[in-house]
Formats: C-alpha cells, structure tokens, sequence
C-alpha cells in the first residue's frame, strides 16, 4: 500500500493487530504496568521513548506538551544528542505538524516532509538533525488533548505504514493516561506534604519553645544525609521522618511538655510513649511506613542506652541517628525553659563530647561537615550579594 505524502485519520485504529505483529506490538502493550507505577515524569516518558524508538525501528522519537495554555507546545523528552537542545525550543500549535495534531486530535503519517508545507524545518535547521518522515499521535485522555508523541525516521530507510501508526497510537494512548495518573499523584502528593508541614505545625504550636523546630530539624538532616550521598528516595523518608519526628507528641498534655520543673518518672514515662505513637501513626500510611521506623528509633542512643528498643551503634537505621543528632542540636541552639540556648560552636562541642556514647560519631562528623558547608555557603552568598549592592 502506498502512502501519500501526508495521511490524516478521522479517528484512531482499533481493529486488531494480526497474529504476525503481536510480538511485535508487546513492549508497547507491556508499557502500561512499567510507566503507571512510576511517580518521576521525566523518567517515565524516557521510559516511553525508548520502548518507541525498540519496537518501531526508528531513529529518534519526541513527546510534546501543552505549556501554560494550549497555544504552545514544549519537549517534555526527546531521544537522541538533540535532545537538549528541544528542551528550549516551543511550538505554535498553529503551525507545524505538532500543531496540527495537537488541534485537531488526529494521528498523521507524513512520508516526505520535504514536500510538506506543515513542516517545521527551523527544528532541524537548529539541531542539525535531518527528519525525512515521521508519526505523529496526540496523547488524550478522557477527551482531552495533552500533548502529542513524534516517531521519526525509520532505520531502514522504509516508509511508515499502518502497522506502525496503530503502535504510535498505543504508546500515545498508554503515555496520555500515565501522564494524567502522574499529575494526579504530584497533586495529592503535594496536599500531602502541606499536611504534613501542618501537623508539624501543630506538634511546634504545643511549646512555646519549639516554634519551626520540626522544619529544622528535618534541614538538619537532610544536611546530614546528603554527606552520605543517599537516594532521591531515602532522602525523601529522610525529610518526612525528620519534620514529623515528635507528631506522637499530639497526645501528651502541654502541661508537661512545657514543665520546668524535673518531670516525675510517670511523666517521663509519657513522654517516651510519644515515639511509638509517633510510629504507629504513620505505620497506618503506606507511604511513610518507612519513616514511621525512624520516628520510632530516633531516641535510641549509640551506646545502647536509649528507648524505646535500647538499641545499639550500627543497629539503629542510620536516618534514625542523624534526626537524633539534628534534634538535640536544634534544642541546645533555641533553648528550652530547662536550659539557655548554646552557641553554635558549644553545641557542636557538646555533640563531639557524647559521640560515641549519645550519638553516632559518624553521624556526628556528617552533621558537623554540612552545618560547615552550610554556613561557608551563606557567607559567601552574603558576600556576593554586598559586592552586587551599589
């Protein structure tokens, strides 16, 4: 069958796929299961590019999105060493075959670009890639148009045809609704990491003393953390459990968190109850099952010596140690009715006198290193910022 020059479909194909081209077609279908899980955008149509350019043979492979509004569209990811180089670049979608497709919502099959009036060749003029035919397909998703998927170039120098538009058309179909599940996991996320900025709030509001010590405690430790060069998604645990470290407080009556006298042994017995509501809490969400286990440890001592478990040096998760850490110097830095505030310096002493006994020494030395790069960083930044004032 012979292709024109350009091939619009009124609307997608969905009849099935021969026996002969299943094989073919099962690392688009197997999309679905690998990109619906994953919560990092880029990565995931990283995934959808490569798995477009295996089955379809082809070159290079480009998904497009609505900007602001949908008079523009933008590359969310694009194959190949242009790929960078796309990143800046934003169509009209009145012009160009993007464009066109991202309007009207119609697959299009273009064989010989040069003999479209549609095309863009500013794109290939900038990149110094040189497109000769290409599949484009909008990714929609409960009527609504996303943004498009391009598939250009075919390795053996063949024209596109059926077969390749129905492949383009299922990755387009399974990446609109990974898209979608995407945005929607980042909109709950982001509610959920406003609610948990306020109960750690709430946990602060119960002492007079402790307002915005969650918030720093969990820098500290994150500050702490990046001297151990952890993972995207350790150090997101990392944050979590640091900024909702004492939420088991919620429970215990303000009188006798803000009590300068000592308090009794019932009292302390309360108040040491606050780590394991604290993990229990959390254990009853998913996603912070694993901070809940830091929450519950962060009142362990290095030496053995601490609650709730008593355990000991290498024994206690390693995010555990460093809130540990992070806590007691944001509470010897602001004071507490108990004692006056310390200096930076006779904190970090204090830190250095019970390592090994109180806290990790290990723990110790990331925490000290960050809080050096820290404020080295501020001073320097202070000090551009006065030589830029006129």
């Amino acid at each position: 069958m012979v292709f024109s020059v350009e091939r619009t479909l009124s609307k997608p194909v969905y009849k099935s796929v021969e026996e002969e081209n299943k094989a073919r077609l099962e690392p688009v279908f197997g999309l679905n299961k690998q990109i619906r899980s994953s919560p990092r955008m880029t990565l995931m149509l990283e995934q959808v590019i490569r798995t477009a350019q295996k089955t379809l043979n082809i070159s290079a492979a480009s998904i497009l999105l609505f900007g602001e509004n949908e008079e523009e569209l933008f590359f969310e990811v694009a194959s190949g060493p242009v790929g960078k180089v796309l990143k800046q670049v934003k169509l009209n979608t009145r012009y160009g075959i993007a464009g066109q497709v991202a309007r009207t919502g119609k697959p299009l099959i273009v064989n010989d670009v040069a003999r479209s009036e549609r095309f863009h060749k500013m794109i290939d003029d900038t990149t110094g890639f040189e497109t000769r035919s290409l599949v484009c397909a909008p990714l929609t998703v409960q009527h609504k148009i996303l943004g498009v998927i391009e598939a250009l170039n075919k390795l053996d120098g063949s024209e596109f045809g059926e077969q390749d538009l129905e492949a383009v058309i299922a990755v387009a179909t399974t990446t609109a609704m990974a898209i979608e599940n995407t945005r929607q996991y980042h909109a709950v996320l982001d509610a959920f990491k406003n609610t948990i900025c306020t109960l750690a709030a709430a946990v602060d509001a119960k002492d007079p003393y402790a307002c915005g010590h969650s918030q720093r405690v969990m820098e500290y430790t994150a500050m702490a953390g990046a001297y151990f060069s952890v993972s995207s998604e350790e150090m997101e645990t990392l944050r979590y459990a640091a900024m909702l470290h004492d939420i088991g407080k919620l429970e215990i009556d303000s009188c006798i968190l803000n009590k300068e006298d000592p308090l009794t042994q019932q009292e302390w017995e309360v108040v040491r109850r606050h780590v394991t509501t604290g993990a229990n809490l959390l254990k009853e969400v998913p996603f912070l099952e694993k901070a809940g286990e830091l929450v519950l440890c962060h009142h362990e001592r290095y030496d053995g010596k601490g609650y709730p478990r008593g355990l000991k040096g290498d024994n206690i998760p390693l995010g555990a140690r460093l809130i540990a850490i992070a806590d007691a110097f944001d509470t010897m830095t602001t004071g507490r009715a108990y004692h006056p505030a310390l200096t930076i310096d006779q904190a970090i002493k204090e830190l250095q006198d019970c390592s090994s006994s109180q806290f990790c020494p290990v723990g110790v030395t990331a925490f000290v290193s960050g809080l050096h790069l820290h404020t080295v960083g501020n001073q320097s930044d202070r000090e551009q910022s006065s030589q830029s004032s006129p």
